[in-house]
């Protein structure tokens, strides 16, 4: 009896896979992890992980790994990991959304993760897109001395996707939609003036031009920080922060600024220190309407070494082609 249900069973094994063939799996894949995590992976090696606990003031990227399968990023400031606290390797906040400073540790704005909307892996790339909603917190009491409840200020529709490229070589696309939660005609959300915003990156010690001698580099021929030419708040397309990761490799991430993004190029925040970040409202607000959402692009050229600017140019021109669409709900 015993011998024919085993008998059974590999027929109807043998059926199963004759009507549908393994399949090998995708080479890019998202694969969620506990405590509000999720591992990018190529061919099984982890590229990046979001952070999305919402214990958290906001989501993040750490490790961003090169070629060499080191973190080109680091989490906090080298020298000044107390008040750099909030330079958590790849993020995306804001100094000044409606007068609350999202940008900064401790402070009344933290972006709280809510759900995933959906994961999506293949050979070609795999994505991650969740809402988070933007709350104003410490609020104070009420005119009955109550502590006020924190309110939503802005909600944020956020895709995440890792492409592979040759050479070990990666691109990841972070895709933001921000939407004003209230009514049409009269609950804008603005975003101030302010060199903070929207997308950070903390490069690990050693790129920083100060510690690693590392450089800083823009697509109109800037080179790092300071002087004339200087990449500090200059409009360009791309801006790359490039060092020795290890003691015979060098590597890099470009950080590319979409050309549908609004008031691209966009200027760039640069310092000697490790830091860049594409300042969405340097100079002037943004105003966002309830019927009219904010759709903004940037991608993470993370690379080996590169002498010259030309194969960036390229990574970024074909970057630029890519349709960027509404960030669906579901």
């Amino acid at each position: 009896m015993r011998k024919w249900i085993l008998s059974l069973i590999v027929l109807t094994l043998a059926s199963a896979a004759a009507a549908e063939p393994m399949r090998n799996p995708p080479r890019v894949q998202v694969l969620p992890l506990p405590k509000h995590e999720a591992s990018f992976q190529i061919d099984g090696k982890e590229i990046t992980r979001l952070y999305f606990d919402k214990q958290q003031e906001r989501l993040f990227l750490y490790p961003v790994n090169g070629p060499a399968g080191r973190s080109l990023t680091r989490m906090g400031h080298p020298h000044d990991p107390v008040s750099h606290s909030h330079h958590n390797s790849v993020w995306l906040s804001h100094h000044d959304v409606n007068g609350i400073d999202f940008w900064s540790d401790r402070r009344h704005g933290v972006i709280e993760f809510q759900r995933v909307i959906k994961y999506d892996d293949s050979d070609r790339e795999a994505s991650m897109s969740a809402l988070f909603h933007w709350k104003a917190t410490g609020l104070g009491k009420d005119k009955d001395g109550k502590p006020q409840a924190a309110r939503v200020v802005m909600v944020e529709r956020r895709k995440i996707t890792l492409q592979p490229l040759e050479g070990g070589e990666s691109l990841i696309i972070i895709d933001t939609q921000l939407h004003a939660p209230g009514s049409p005609g009269k609950d804008n959300v603005t975003l101030n003036p302010t060199p903070f915003g929207l997308i950070g990156v903390r490069m690990a010690k050693n790129i920083g031009v100060a510690d690693g001698g590392g450089v800083i580099r823009n697509s109109e021929g800037h080179i790092n920080e300071t002087g004339d030419n200087g990449c500090f708040r200059k409009p360009a397309k791309w801006c790359d922060y490039t060092g020795y990761i290890t003691r015979e490799k060098i590597e890099g991430i470009t950080l590319f600024d979409h050309p549908s993004n609004i008031n691209h190029p966009a200027p760039f925040h640069v310092r000697v220190d490790g830091w860049m970040g594409a300042c969405l409202t340097l100079d002037k607000a943004i105003t966002i309407a309830p019927d009219k959402p904010l759709r903004l692009r940037y991608g993470l050229y993370v690379h080996g070494y590169h002498a010259k600017p030309e194969p960036i140019e390229e990574r970024w021109k074909a970057f630029a082609k890519t349709e960027v669409k509404e960030l669906a709900e579901k």
